[in-house]
């Protein structure tokens, strides 16, 4: 939200108060409280007429500065808010003469006591991360309606670039872009998002959280290009500054204040196909598809039934219906024989027609208008009703209706929907604030999914589907990337989504493989193949058409058969770090940025990412097959092509369809597993581990996990004089050393 005009002038709709000078301060032990006064004192007159703003200084964790910016006290705290978690911290606050120093960690801020010279610096030991200069915080009022903004600007150095803030289809690098934190149904082509989240990092190795479920708004050099621009309705603000000594790890502490994601099961790194959306289709459909796959060995993981496994204008009933599928207990008992999991589509509307409507509105379930009517739309299902996640019964009642599922053999939700949430004349069971429920709805609802998953198939065995998300969000996987359609440009707007989400919080990432809307070229439809079976979770869906290959042409099935096998081999590297992710919240997807930093080559790559720390992945986004892509510095071996390169430099090839780069990186540890049919296996057993080459003095350490997520071994390298000493525990079973550059590998078991 834009207040200037240009740099010089306020917008005359606007009356503003600035923060220009300190006037005064208290320290509690925990808390800072300044106070600033939005014009210079010279005498006792200075103050009469003259706003003061308090600004809160704390800290939850470690290395995280919270700042509460508040001008008017007594505007009611409203619901819902994020879960936050918080530790005892290692605070200090000290004083100068000029100076009020308040530091957690390593991570200071620096609040200037100069007249007439209010500014906060922010210093993560004696680097300069970013600072709020005078007339940076500030308070406007709308002259007319007299509404009210609270606003903070953080300034942006030189050859800083800023990423994140939630799922977003626009420039990986979000300098220049205005950014609403407001969840919407707006496919990938847009700057709208299903997943908005108030959180951004910088390549300086920072990030700042904006903590409200509220319509924030992002103006990211773009009203003021030296700096980033946040605002919020209302009186109060409140931020987070994350520090730590690598960009990946300042998102692992935002995960750390903000919930960690789950640790999804191993089968569901599998292959998933579905339906797709409006197909005809019954169960001989379904079984066509699922033996076909088999004939083809492509190796199957999840089926997946869309809206149409229940009768249409009657969702949600989540009913079988019976005309499709007249004995659903059995097909589902059938396709579990064929070591399939099954996973259905619901979303949290309930349509006029569903035999649940007349019982939800008898108990009072669904959000209502101000006026005590049900709020109803013919909006995707006519007369539909929403489900009222903020009263405990409805929540209840609505897990008692998919627990039926689960008890006929259903394994997992896709959890779609959660944007379209109304905001005007609207009123919750707990009377939350509508505006902050809009985005927040979708953490409820997924939470009741999950938890429901967690209560009946066990903590390791709860995963979703879902498209919407908010702050916390992670802790319920796995999301996808919405509705792309069968274009190159999608494709490409899709990965640059799903690394934004990445650098969000969330650890694992999927998207419609083929892309969801029209039907792609066989062409496109193979490079999607390859790209999304190179991603967390990999699922071949669509809308209107069926996305199983030999539809494409005889070649596709073999191309989804080897990528199918290559990602069955790799579960025991993709699984150590989707621990990883669980356990430290580093993405499995991964920007360049965060584990290269230093080299400015990497800030602007949009068009490839690291698939965990070691392999890197460049889809092909041409019809010629040509990719262009960057090597940083170092030894790379491409493990599909067994070629070797010499990084710090660009590289132009042409691939066919069997093959594209994917390249491991020097001083790393590869773990390949014995199976290429499943993504659930023994781990441990008949382990491949490859080495790449390792330059003198070089310390590997992987952990090996197996199925579960549970530690079962520990493999650590090291380089001296061009041997490779290698040390491995733990119960690994007949594990095999490749040393890819050929150096010398001496091993020592430890008991």
């Amino acid at each position: 939200m834009k207040f200037t005009n240009g740099f010089w002038l306020i917008k005359e709709e606007y009356s503003p108060l600035f923060c220009i000078e300190y006037f005064d301060h208290t320290f509690d032990g925990e808390n800072l409280y300044v106070y600033a006064c939005s014009k210079h004192v010279e005498d006792r007159g200075s103050i009469l007429n003259t706003a003061v703003l308090k600004v809160k200084f704390f800290s939850p964790l470690d290395d995280v500065i919270g700042v509460k910016l508040t001008h008017f006290e007594g505007q009611k705290e409203t619901l819902p808010t994020f879960k936050l978690n918080k530790t005892n911290t290692k605070i200090s606050f000290n004083e100068t003469e000029d100076l009020l120093i308040f530091s957690s960690g390593d991570l200071r801020a620096e609040i200037s006591k100069k007249p007439n010279d209010w500014n906060i610096k922010y210093y993560r030991n004696n680097t300069l991360l970013t600072s709020s200069e005078k007339k940076s915080e500030a308070h406007f009022q709308e002259r007319i309606s007299k509404n009210t903004y609270t606003v903070e600007s953080l300034s942006i150095d030189i050859d800083e670039t800023l990423y994140g803030l939630g799922e977003r289809f626009t420039p990986f690098v979000k300098n220049g872009q205005n950014v609403e934190i407001w969840n919407e149904d707006g496919g990938t082509s847009s700057q709208q998002a299903y997943k908005n989240i108030p959180f951004y990092i910088s390549n300086k190795g920072y990030g700042v959280f904006v903590n409200s479920p509220k319509d924030v708004s992002f103006e990211i050099a773009s009203e003021k290009v030296e700096q980033v621009q946040f605002s919020l309705s209302g009186e109060k603000l409140e931020y987070y500054i994350i520090s730590e000594d690598s960009n990946k790890k300042v998102i692992g502490k935002y995960c750390q204040l903000t919930g960690y994601p789950s640790l999804p099961p191993a089968w569901s790194f599998g292959l998933w196909l579905t339906t797709s959306f409006t197909t005809n289709y019954d169960e001989k459909t379904t079984s066509y598809f699922i033996d076909g796959m088999k004939e083809r060995e492509i190796p199957l993981s999840v089926f997946h039934f869309d809206c149409y496994w229940m009768k249409g204008v009657e969702w949600c009933n989540f009913t079988w219906d019976p005309e499709t599928f007249p004995h659903p207990k059995k097909m589902l008992d059938r396709y579990h024989n064929k070591n399939l999991k099954i996973c259905v589509w619901i979303n949290p509307y309930i349509a006029q027609k569903s035999y649940l409507f007349d019982e939800g509105q008898k108990l009072g379930y669904f959000v209502s208008k101000t006026n005590g009517d049900i709020w109803q739309t013919d909006m995707w299902q006519a007369g539909m009703a929403l489900v009222d996640f903020t009263n405990p019964d409805a929540t209840k009642w609505y897990k008692e209706k998919l627990k039926s599922l689960l008890d006929m053999g259903v394994d997992c939700f896709k959890t779609d929907f959660g944007e379209r949430i109304p905001v005007r004349n609207i009123s919750y069971f707990d009377n939350s604030d509508t505006v902050s429920m809009h985005n927040y709805y979708t953490y409820l609802y997924n939470k009741a999914v999950f938890d429901l998953l967690k209560e009946v198939k066990g903590e390791g065995e709860a995963v979703l589907f879902a498209r919407s998300a908010t702050v916390g969000s992670q802790a319920f996987p796995v999301h996808w990337g919405g509705d792309c359609s069968a274009t190159y440009p999608s494709m490409a707007e899709t990965l640059r989504s799903g690394l934004s989400l990445s650098c969000s919080g969330f650890g694992y990432w999927s998207n419609d493989i083929g892309g969801f809307e029209s039907t792609a070229s066989a062409d496109i439809y193979k490079r999607w193949c390859q790209f999304g079976l190179l991603c967390s979770h990999s699922r071949l869906h669509g809308s209107s058409s069926y996305r199983v290959p030999w539809l494409f042409d005889d070649e596709a099935s073999l191309v989804l058969k080897k990528f199918s096998n290559l990602k069955c081999l790799l579960m025991p590297q993709l699984y150590s770090h989707a621990v990883e992710a669980h356990e430290q919240g580093f993405p499995m997807l991964r920007a360049m940025f965060l584990e290269f930093e230093g080299d400015r080559a990497v800030d602007y790559l949009d068009k490839q990412y690291l698939l965990g720390d070691s392999l890197l992945v460049a889809p092909i986004f041409k019809e010629t097959g040509e990719v262009d892509y960057y090597l940083p510095k170092g030894l790379w071996y491409n493990i599909l092509t067994d070629k070797e390169y010499v990084g710090n430099t660009w590289i132009k090839e042409k691939y066919d369809y069997f093959s594209m780069p994917l390249l491991l990186r020097e001083n790393s540890i590869l773990l390949v597993g014995y199976r290429d049919d499943r993504p659930d296996y023994e781990f441990e057993k008949d382990l491949t581990i490859k080495l790449s080459h390792f330059v003198e003095g070089a310390k590997r350490i992987k952990k090996v996990y197996n199925q579960y997520g549970v530690l079962v071994g520990t493999i650590t390298v090291l380089c001296l004089n061009s041997e490779l000493n290698v040390q491995y525990d733990g119960v690994l079973k007949n594990p095999k050393f490749i040393s890819l550059s050929n150096q010398k590998i001496n091993i020592e078991k430890r008991i």
